[in-house]
């Protein structure tokens, strides 16, 4: 594409003269105003901003998530981050990254940010979650952000200039957001092109046998988006250094567009000296965004619009709630000026609360020229293709071990029959995975284990099945047919032939069939192995990565390229996975007998052997308690053994110490506990945690406790809703359903951001339709998969981007995840149909 930009200059004019003529012809066309323009200034939350752009430093740091270094919101949009020293043009999630060292600095005086940073992170150097291989390489340095008007300077003070080996290697990068680029055009003084929708050729393979694509682009000035008022930014290269422009897709799926500049020999203070000029639209202030639920209402609900807007909009118009008529006209039913709520994050708020609308139809809300999306008020709102979609699609599309087909179409085929073989010992993987120094089982590494072939559910897009995934997606379906008895019926499911037909009805109910495909995994295991395994996942990082048919990612025999089996001493979480085959038994008992009862047995023989003084309790917001508490509840349900309920007696303290996360579990059987003094210390600990609740709800307009952090927090609000159901199922007189109807509309679009969409894909007017699941490379979504939702880019911005690859907002993943959702809606349509 490089040179064929678009122009009406003279198409004889050397290429080099045209550029040069384009940027003269764009300076002419924007001129700098007469009045004083605003510059950039350091604020309160120590990022340097002014109307239409912000600029931050090492406030984030996930840079494998395109979150760190360096971070440009322009005119409301993020376009770039991770502007940080980089060992690889276009790095990867696997590359080295560089260590912070320290805390941010801050001028007050100049607004200037530094921050100290450094090669290798040691932590990371071949340990933790997602080990990193790094060099034998060692470096310190500063990054410094300086302003510059309505500019900004990039500096990178190296302690002492950098080994002669890695010249030519180490360079400074900014990554550039390329679903906001698609067919936009970029500009040197030598040349210009177009940014293209996929990664285009051509490249080779380096030393190291890795692609690496030629770059789109070379000068010392790089001029982005010159024709869009929204995203014009140049960078120049003040050290004479020249500036590469690369598309980072050409290595990794997920990629972004790079601009880099090399650290020059011999250089250290002064080795990176960049000018950005990002274009600010003068004046410019972010349009006002109307959040509802994009599925709608039922009559009797409590409804609230809340209208987001730009701390210097001071303009109020009216919040109008309009019926919309068959001939398209609208019919206003409500207008109001509604609430100040006040500020959250970097907006201000108002709502309106419209709960009186109850006359059945189609509505929307208007705040001056912002809408929302159409949606429904009815009695039947939650009825039909709410929750159905994740049971329906998502769950079938996610079956391992089975052809996924669906009249036409086939999700994926018969997958990982030769599963799986025992993983190496004393062995750190990736994505959590280790095995320590013994199988803990009969067979030794890398012998085929047999009986793991059957049942479980992929893992968002990764392919592995952890047991904690499997056996929670396993009892949240388990509650969710113990409260509402969902008999539904759109999914033929033949175990023996391995052969799934989506909306092919076989005469059993969805939710058992999905129940006993969890059990025939996690059961499997424990058959076969004396024990729960850890997971299954891919021996490499090539199979991990995979993205289609994951069908195709091995040979479905015995060979090389079966996934490897995992197996931990974890008490804690034995105790998890039995809990859900505790409440599997007892929803698939009448179903599958025979199954029921192994998933029974095992539970109480982990009951029996589990030693939870081995291991602290693993983190996390569902598991601040004993695990055993959890299996307590799920077999004092199963069984009416008095034992069970003596232990939860026993356990009063760590109950009540824990309401948070026991107080929902334990509700469920105080009749059968059958204790009044136990009932009394779990009640009154409850009323204490009734009031933390409407505290934390009170500190957002969405009226849930919404703390998002680097990853949504759309799971952890589904959560919330699920337990505030049961807390009210429990002790109606202390709380409403309002908790768990505010979390399911926060889940289908009222929540923050600029993007509205529901969480739930395929599910509301607007919905998250470019998802991170294993179609992601398609840019496409399974019906019914819940994502991560709205992150934050810290410290103030939330943002859920359209885009596939950002698994920080936009994954799908099992467990509650999945079965929250699902149980919130039965629970919201029996609630307000009673």
């Amino acid at each position: 594409m490089t040179g064929r930009r678009q122009s009406r200059l003279d198409p004889r004019a050397p290429r080099a003269a045209l550029a040069a003529l384009a940027l003269v012809a764009l300076a002419a066309a924007h001129p700098v105003a007469a009045a004083e323009p605003p510059t950039l200034r350091l604020n309160d939350l120590e990022y340097l901003s002014m109307p239409g752009l912000d600029v931050m430093l090492a406030q984030d740091y996930y840079p494998e998530g395109h979150q760190g270094g360096v971070g440009i919101i322009q005119n409301g949009q993020r376009v770039a981050t991770n502007g940080e020293l980089r060992l690889d043009r276009t790095p990867g999630q696997w590359q080295p990254i560089p260590k912070v060292i320290g805390r941010r600095t801050v001028d007050r005086a100049t607004g200037e940010i530094s921050v100290r940073m450094a090669y290798p992170d040691e932590s990371r150097d071949r340990k933790g979650f997602n080990p990193i291989v790094y060099p034998d390489l060692r470096f310190a340095y500063t990054v410094r952000v300086r302003p510059e008007g309505q500019g900004f300077r990039i500096l990178v003070d190296l302690d002492q200039p950098l080994p002669d080996a890695w010249i030519g290697t180490v360079g400074f990068n900014l990554e550039l957001f390329p679903g906001a680029l698609f067919g936009k055009t970029w500009a040197t003084n030598t040349a210009q092109g177009l940014f293209p929708r996929q990664a285009n050729g051509p490249g080779a393979l380096d030393a190291h046998g890795d692609y690496q694509i030629a770059a789109m682009a070379r000068g010392r000035r790089l001029v982005i988006a010159p024709e869009s008022e929204e995203q014009r930014m140049s960078i120049e290269d003040a050290t004479g250094s020249e500036l590469e422009l690369v598309d980072g897709r050409g290595q990794h799926n997920n990629g972004w567009f790079v601009v880099r500049s090399l650290i020059a020999r011999g250089a250290a203070k002064g080795a990176v000296d960049w000018r950005v000029m990002p274009h600010a639209i003068p004046g410019w202030t972010r349009q006002p965004v109307v959040q509802v639920s994009q599925v709608g209402y039922h009559p009797s609900q409590r409804k609230i619009a809340v209208v987001e807007l730009d701390k210097n909009d001071t303009r109020r118009p009216p919040i109008v709630v309009s019926r919309i008529a068959e001939d398209g006209s609208l019919r206003t039913v409500l207008e109001d000026a509604g609430e100040e709520w006040g500020d959250f994050l970097r907006y201000r708020y108002r709502r309106l609360d419209f709960s009186r609308v109850g006359e059945p139809g189609m509505y929307l809300v208007r705040c001056g020229e912002a809408r929302s999306s159409p949606f429904r008020i009815a009695a039947d709102v939650f009825a039909r293709g709410v929750w159905q979609p994740t049971l329906e699609y998502f769950l079938p599309i996610q079956m391992c071990h089975v052809r996924v087909s669906e009249r036409y179409r086939v999700w994926h085929d018969a997958c990982h029959k030769d599963d799986a073989r025992m993983a190496p010992v004393d062995h750190l993987h990736f994505d959590g995975y280790a095995q320590g120094p013994s199988t803990l089982t009969r067979f030794g590494p890398g012998q085929p284990v047999p009986g793991l072939n059957q049942g479980g559910w992929h893992d968002a897009g990764d392919d592995d099945l952890r047991v904690e995934s499997q056996a929670d997606t396993m009892r949240g379906l388990a509650l969710a047919w113990e409260a509402f008895h969902p008999d539904y019926d759109q999914t033929s499911v033949d175990e023996a032939n391995r052969v799934v037909e989506i909306h092919q009805p076989d005469g059993k109910p969805d939710v058992l069939q999905q129940i006993q495909h969890g059990a025939l995994t996690v059961v499997g295991s424990y058959r076969t192995l004396g024990r729960f395994y850890r997971g299954i996942i891919s021996p490499t990082l090539r199979q991990y990565t995979h993205l289609g048919d994951f069908a195709s990612q091995t040979d479905n025999v015995v060979s090389a390229d079966d996934r490897w089996v995992f197996t931990e001493d974890n008490p804690q979480r034995a105790l998890e996975a039995a809990a859900g085959l505790a409440a599997s038994a007892r929803a698939l008992r009448g179903y599958d007998d025979p199954l029921a009862a192994e998933c029974l047995a095992i539970a109480q023989e982990v009951w029996t052997s589990a030693r939870e003084d081995r291991q602290p309790p693993a983190p996390g917001p569902r598991r601040h308690a004993s695990a055993r508490i959890a299996l307590g509840v799920e077999l004092l349900m199963a069984t009416r053994d008095r034992r069970y309920a003596d232990y939860l007696v026993g356990q009063r303290e760590a109950i009540v110490g824990h309401v948070p996360s026991t107080g929902w579990q334990v509700g469920r059987v105080l009749s059968l506990v059958d204790d009044p003094a136990f009932t009394k210390a779990v009640t009154d600990a409850v009323v204490a945690y009734r009031d933390e609740v409407r505290a934390q709800e009170g500190k957002t307009p969405y009226g849930v406790p919404y703390e998002p952090n680097i990853w949504g927090a759309g799971w952890n609000i589904q959560a919330f809703g699920m337990e505030q159901y049961f807390l009210h199922a429990a002790f109606p007189q202390l709380f409403s359903a309002d908790g768990m109807l505010d979390a399911l509309s926060f889940v289908l679009g009222c929540h923050p951001g600029e993007n509205t969409a529901s969480f739930v894909s395929g599910v509301g007017a607007r919905s998250t339709t470019v998802a991170y699941g294993f179609n992601r490379a398609d840019w496409s979504y399974l019906p019914g998969g819940s994502v991560s939702g709205t992150a934050l880019i810290r410290p103030d911005y939330p943002e859920l981007l359209v885009w596939p690859y950002l698994w920080q907002q936009t994954e799908y993943v099992l467990g509650g995840g999945t079965t929250d959702y699902l149980f919130l809606v039965l629970a919201a349509d029996r609630l307000l149909n009673q």
